[in-house]
């Protein structure tokens, strides 16, 4: 059997200058997501929750972002597990859904290492494009700006983007 590129994971880290806690509260909140994920988004903070998060406000229902998410798994201040799924412009891709694990490491009283590890891709050249598209958005977007957000650059200005 062939299993070339069945165990491909997106696998980021990065050291975040502000408390674990601090850091949770950015990623499992509302307020605290709105600083830096996304413009508006919907979390219940429990298992089977949702984890939605809206990019686009002026488009319809189901091609906002990453709609339909789920909770999956969480320990408080320590690990969130959600599925996620591709962005509305791929097409048949958006109903597959990945999975998407978060760790939060405390370093000092300070700073917070994040883990982000993002699996579940199968193999064909539509899943090669979600996946590169992933790696940019985890990778140049999403945690540069969580770390800019606690860095002293603030809460994301979304009307400024």
């Amino acid at each position: 059997m062939d299993t070339q590129g069945l165990d491909r994971a997106i696998h980021l880290e990065t050291v975040v200058e502000a408390s674990r806690h601090d850091v949770w509260e950015a990623w499992t909140t509302e307020d605290g997501a709105r600083t830096f994920f996304a413009p508006l988004c919907k979390i219940e903070l429990r298992v089977g929750g949702p984890y939605e998060m809206y990019f686009n406000l002026n488009a319809r229902p189901g091609e906002r972002g990453g709609e339909g998410l789920t909770i999956l798994a969480l320990q408080p201040e320590q690990m969130l597990s959600v599925t996620w799924n591709a962005p509305p412009e791929m097409g048949a891709m958006r109903s597959q859904h990945t999975h998407l694990v978060i760790r939060f490491i405390p370093v000092d009283e300070g700073h917070t290492r994040v883990t982000l590890h993002h699996d579940g891709w199968g193999r064909a050249s539509e899943w090669d494009q979600v996946y590169e598209y992933f790696v940019l958005a985890w990778g140049k977007v999403v945690l540069p700006r969580l770390q800019r957000r606690f860095a002293g650059g603030g809460p994301i200005d979304w009307n400024q983007l």
